[in-house]
């Protein structure tokens, strides 16, 4: 991985945090910049290193004592986790999941649908692997973009009242899924942040928390090699002796913040820097740990290698990740454009992504996480059921089809139709809020509960919608 931008390693002083909002996951801000503006950079980037955990003496050990004391809501949630791939560009519904093979070449388009293990549902010939898995995945082919603009922020918010303006805040202030994950669930295991970006740029394909806070912004997880490691002077073998581990960390805490106290509490302390030294979060982050055969099977390429990292990070105890492959690549207007139309460039496109997603579902599936971790594959909008003259096709926010399979949904189905071209919902109308709805339910938080701007007003997580029924 790229560890061309350096980011500063950041903690958070839990105990002196202000509670910004309605819910605050103090789990979740253990990954938080606020405290210290030494050890954070920017606005939106912020990274916890292992060793300043605890070598800060902060909020670790507490938050294990108030676990062992039952004072934690969140431990007795579910480690539900939701991984979001991010389609850039926006895909063409008609030309992989919504074919419509009857209608004249302009509209059907260069391909030719396939059948799939599931009777009567049909898709894309060059997505074999997902065709001969069907089974666990729903297609939805009802929802409504016509809120959404070609940035993420629309969905991935999943709120229409989230979208890029000309003037004003990006997003009207609202957070993305991803952020509200962060802050009301927080992570499944202390030691790892909530809420990890994988993405060529973080500006153009991932949203992150508006004005819920900068300690709910994704980590920026593509440059983060080389960051976990112990603070200079703390080596990891001289900590195994209790003593020795209290006198070097406490120097490096007057060094670094004569205000804090140092936890002395034994038992906690303790098992906060085994955890700490147990290198959690630098081994999630470590693909040469796969062997040759995964990495294969998930293909070398930028998207593989995302999607492998997406499920080593869930697997850690990562809440949500969000990854893109690249920025504008499923943008196909024709063929004078970069990513060139449909023939020129879905053809060579949609093998990488069949065999990514089917290679991170078979994985997820044998490792038992299949079920406790949601994925969505997903765009901004859908594409014109007629094509360019160019051989492509025009942005579309009519309608949209995207895929959901895992966490507990049921798939082989499809949901929702449009018209006989494909470009406009015939039955089974869902909205941005209806996903959010669906996520939000998955990781165990109410979608009926909301958080505070910054003027005080309490704000809704959803915006009319509610769960998907049939995903049940």
């Amino acid at each position: 991985m790229s560890s061309s931008s350096p980011i500063l390693n950041s903690a958070s002083h839990l105990a002196s945090s202000p509670i910004v909002s309605h819910s605050t996951n103090t789990m979740g801000q253990l990954f938080g910049p606020e405290a210290n503006p030494l050890l954070r950079i920017g606005r939106r980037r912020w990274m916890l290193q292992a060793g300043l955990t605890g070598a800060a003496g902060l909020s670790l050990p507490s938050l294990l004592q108030a676990k062992a004391q039952g004072g934690l809501a969140e431990n007795k949630k579910r480690a539900t986790s939701v991984i979001q791939i991010w389609l850039s560009g926006g895909p063409s519904q008609i030309d992989m999941w919504d074919m419509k093979p009857e209608m004249s070449p302009e509209i059907r388009g260069p391909f030719k649908p396939i059948s799939t293990c599931i009777p009567g549902i049909e898709i894309c010939e060059h997505m074999p692997l997902q065709a001969a898995m069907m089974d666990k995945f729903a297609i939805i082919r009802s929802m409504d973009a016509g809120a959404s603009n070609h940035t993420p922020i629309t969905f991935q918010a999943a709120n229409p009242k989230a979208q890029r303006s000309e003037i004003g805040r990006q997003g009207g202030g609202y957070p993305s899924m991803g952020s509200v994950a962060a802050k009301f669930k927080g992570p499944n295991r202390p030691g790892m942040p909530p809420f990890v970006a994988l993405a060529n740029s973080m500006v153009a394909d991932v949203y992150g928390a508006g004005d819920l806070g900068q300690q709910f912004e994704p980590l920026d997880g593509m440059r983060v090699d080389g960051k976990f490691s112990m603070p200079k002077g703390v080596e990891a073998p001289r900590l195994q002796d209790r003593d020795l581990l209290r006198r070097e960390l406490d120097r490096f805490r007057r060094n670094l913040d004569s205000s804090v106290s140092f936890q002395q509490q034994d038992r906690y302390t303790q098992e906060a820097y085994d955890l700490v030294l147990g290198g959690a979060a630098q081994k999630a982050f470590n693909l040469t740990e796969e062997s040759d055969n995964v990495r294969n099977r998930y293909g070398r390429d930028s998207f593989g290698d995302k999607a492998l990292l997406a499920r080593r990070l869930v697997e850690s105890g990562v809440t949500f990740v969000t990854m893109s492959d690249a920025w504008g690549h499923w943008d196909h207007h024709g063929d004078e454009v970069q990513w060139g139309g449909i023939a020129k460039g879905l053809t060579p496109m949609l093998p990488v992504l069949d065999r990514g997603i089917t290679a991170l579902i078979s994985d997820l599936d044998q490792r038992g996480l299949l079920e406790t971790t949601l994925v969505i594959v997903i765009g901004e909008f859908g594409r014109s059921p007629v094509m360019t003259k160019t051989a492509g096709r025009d942005h579309w926010p009519g309608v949209m089809s995207f895929l959901m399979a895992g966490g507990g949904t049921k798939g082989g189905q499809v949901i929702g139709a449009t018209d006989r071209r494909g470009g406009s919902i015939h039955e089974r109308p869902l909205g941005p809020g209806d996903l959010a709805a669906t996520v939000f339910s998955h990781l165990g938080i109410d979608p009926a509960d909301h958080w505070v701007n910054p003027s005080g007003r309490p704000t809704p997580l959803v915006e009319a919608g509610k769960p998907i029924s049939e995903l049940v």
